[in-house]
């Protein structure tokens, strides 16, 4: 039985209302009648009630206001119960211009067996809707002569100007030969005795010329009754010989009071023009509960009426469920990793990878050199590489595997990031001669991007390495930062690897932060290896010619390597040094490895704290004199929080450098606090505390150095190529086995 699965159950109800809302809009649209000049209509059926010559008995509401509970349920009735000829709403009769609102204002006057007249009012005219009483019901102000007596209906809105109305008015009245003249103004012209609560000018007729204007062509004129709505109260005032009536007591929010209440006026003309009126009061309050129920009945009435992309909108909402739900519910799932998978054919022939990346070298950064080293370990293991990445200007003349993208747009101080041209077809044409069996994919968006589009149009699986928190680089984007920080990275990441094949994460918890996200894609935690060997020995004469180069004498060295720019928090150690220097007594220097945009202000803010002689900003170093400077050292130190993995970090501790580092996801996993470094919340206090401790304590720096050189043998170049080979291989075994004929990877569920 379906009603014992809940989800089951909503998923029909989804559909049934799918196929209810587009059978409903196809009767509005095709079956129900147009809304086209009803007043012309009206009219027909009122002079065939209402002879020349003859009296005329009609009613008058005001502030219908679309009501159902009111007006539809209580007044049609009683006035289908009288012989009166027709009805004339004085102002008001919708709830809004819109056209949903007009839709029911005609579905309600329907169920009246007399004809109508609609005075074009405040609320007729709100949400652009007077080009649609225009075309559904007719001109904005009007005349109608019927029996013997004159209906005028004037636009208190301004959509018309008002001197245009008071000349056509006064040519009419010169010209009129009626016994009667009415007029209907959706404002009214004079306040009321008793002011309406919360009422204020705007609600009275504007602007006073204008009404000064009407007031003297009805006092030179004729004119027997005016009526108005707007506001919700009846009030009856006498000047002249004209009474001004103002009700507001149709259906509208009234507060049941002496003056507030339900009601509708019977009006009662005479064939030689004498003119009765009398009030009709109606004893009621509509429940609350019915209040809502019509709210809510309008609310569902006007989706079909918002025109046809906002109903096409809604239907695909509806559709978007329904088609989640159907996944949810019928399509079996295995959130299992397959065992079944046998990487084996894969792991034993030459694999030829294409990788596609928006920086790689000359620029240096961590990502350009995570892939070197990885293609270095294939090609050592026999496989061949093709490496899609931008085009730098003193980038080597002679490349092997190397497709340089021409750029687009040059970016930073010193034009380091590029975005390359990914609309040159020539570069798809030459990773498809290359003959990939895998693409490997190292940043989500750009060349990401194309490298993903080529994957598909090869069919080949695509591996997504994630190396970037991209939260952290919002300063880059000219987007609003908390936007783009909180919503569009993590967004655009869960959107890229879920498109993926597999997903290669540097530690466990940026695997975590993937599936929080949403990412379903099989994910394989795989750091990035580092040359152990290159670090364990360096030339003791080079070093020391380093340190002579630099000044060094008996102080105690940190080091740090990072591009200088924001989401790298260099301020932090700036400022965490020099409340170091103020700490301790021990002689130390402070070396900063790294270029970036940032430099020249860094530059300032150290000459400002006058910590010249304490933190050096040593520019960039090319990576293979790197082990040279890390054996500098005596410790790391780090504060960036937009690291994945911190590969330097790695190689600091590969040469026997402690680590204190500020607490982030990249950092977590490769600093263990007390065995080979120590890692704090980003708390200056805190952080220098750590960094004294291992300045001072010549044993547990020692100590902890050991045990750094100890954790970072583990991280070979080789075993990551090695690793990184078969994560290739269990790939490509899980798109054959998808593109099996017999697949089992999706079974649908039984009822």
């Amino acid at each position: 039985m379906i009603f014992r699965n809940p989800l089951k159950l909503l998923f029909y109800v989804c559909l049934l209302i799918v196929v209810g809302l587009l059978s409903y809009k196809a009767y509005l649209n095709f079956f129900k009648q147009d809304l086209e000049a009803l007043h012309s209509e009206q009219i027909e059926r009122i002079y065939e009630r209402t002879p020349p010559g003859d009296g005329i008995r009609f009613a008058v509401v005001g502030n219908i206001n679309n009501s159902v509970g009111i007006f539809e349920r209580r007044i049609i009735p009683e006035l289908n119960s009288t012989d009166l000829d027709f009805l004339v709403s004085a102002g008001n009769a919708v709830s809004g211009g819109g056209e949903d609102k007009y839709r029911a204002i005609q579905g309600t006057l329907s169920n009246l067996t007399m004809p109508y007249l609609l005075t074009f009012g405040p609320h007729e005219r709100d949400d652009f809707g007077s080009f649609r009483f225009y075309e559904h019901f007719g001109p904005h102000f009007y005349s109608v002569r019927t029996g013997n007596a004159r209906l005028i209906f004037l636009d208190s809105t301004g959509k018309t100007p008002w001197s245009w109305q008071v000349r056509w008015l006064r040519d009419l009245l010169a010209n009129d030969t009626s016994n009667a003249h009415i007029l209907f103004v959706g404002h009214p012209p004079l306040t009321p005795e008793t002011p309406a609560l919360f009422d204020d000018e705007d609600d009275y007729l504007q602007p006073a010329e204008f009404r000064s204007e009407l007031l003297d062509i009805i006092s030179q004129h004729k004119i027997d009754l005016v009526f108005s709505a707007n506001v919700a109260i009846y009030d009856e005032q006498q000047i002249g010989d004209t009474r001004f009536v103002t009700t507001g007591g149709a259906g509208g929010l009234v507060l049941n009071t002496e003056d507030s209440f339900y009601h509708y006026v019977a009006v009662d003309v005479s064939a030689d023009g004498d003119i009765k009126h009398q009030m009709k009061r109606l004893e009621v309050g509509q429940h609350p509960f019915w209040e809502r129920m019509e709210g809510f009945w309008f609310f569902i009435y006007s989706l079909f009426y918002t025109g046809y992309l906002n109903f096409i909108l809604i239907v695909s909402v509806f559709l978007a469920l329904t088609i989640k739900l159907y996944q949810l519910i019928f399509i079996g799932k295995n959130y299992y990793p397959d065992y079944d998978l046998d990487p084996a054919p894969w792991l034993e022939k030459p694999l030829r990878v294409a990788m596609f990346t928006n920086n790689y070298l000359p620029f240096i950064g961590g990502v350009p050199i995570s892939i070197e080293r990885l293609r270095k370990g294939l090609d050592e293991s026999g496989d061949e590489t093709l490496i899609v990445a931008p085009r730098y200007k003193n980038q080597a003349e002679q490349e092997s595997r190397v497709i340089r993208v021409p750029s687009l747009i040059a970016m930073g101080e010193k034009r380091e990031f590029r975005l390359a041209n990914i609309f040159l077809p020539r570069t798809y044409r030459q990773v498809q001669a290359f003959k990939p069996d895998v693409i490997h994919l190292h940043h989500p968006f750009w060349l990401g991007s194309l490298g993903l589009f080529v994957a598909k149009r090869l069919r080949v699986p695509a591996i997504y390495t994630y190396h970037t928190r991209l939260e952290h680089y919002a300063h880059f984007v000219p987007l609003p930062g908390m936007l783009f920080r909180n919503l569009i990275s993590h967004a655009l990441i869960k959107r890229f690897a879920n498109r993926c094949d597999s997903v290669i994460v540097p530690t466990d918890s940026t695997e975590e932060y993937l599936r929080m996200i949403g990412v379903t894609t099989p994910t394989f935690v795989q750091p990035t290896g580092i040359e152990y060997q290159r670090f364990q020995s360096v030339d003791q004469d080079q070093l020391k010619s380093l340190r002579q180069k630099l000044g060094l004498t008996d102080q105690k060295v940190f080091i740090s390597v990072a591009r200088l720019s924001n989401e790298k928090n260099i301020d932090f150690m700036i400022d965490a040094i020099d409340r170091l220097r103020q700490e301790t007594d021990v002689p130390f220097r402070f070396l900063m490895i790294g270029d970036g945009h940032q430099r020249d202000r860094l530059q300032k803010k150290i000459e400002s704290q006058g910590l010249e002689s304490y933190f050096q900003l040593a520019g960039a170093i090319k990576p293979e004199d790197m082990a040279l400077w890390y054996n500098l050292g005596d410790a790391f130190l780090f504060a960036s929080k937009s690291e994945t993995q911190g590969m330097v970090i790695l190689e600091a501790m590969s040469a026997g450098l402690p680590v204190v580092a500020v607490r982030s996801s990249g950092i977590d996993d490769v600093v263990r606090d007390g065995l080979n470094g120590f890692k704090t919340p980003e708390k200056q206090p805190q952080w220098v505390a750590r960094v004294r401790q291992i300045l001072e304590d010549d044993d547990l720096r020692e100590s902890l150095s050991a045990q750094a050189r100890s954790f970072a043998a583990d991280y070979s170049v080789e075993q990551f190529a090695k690793d990184v080979r078969t994560i290739y291989a269990t790939s490509l075994a899980a798109r054959a086995k998808r593109s099996e004929p017999s697949s089992e990877s999706e079974v649908p569920s039984a009822d």
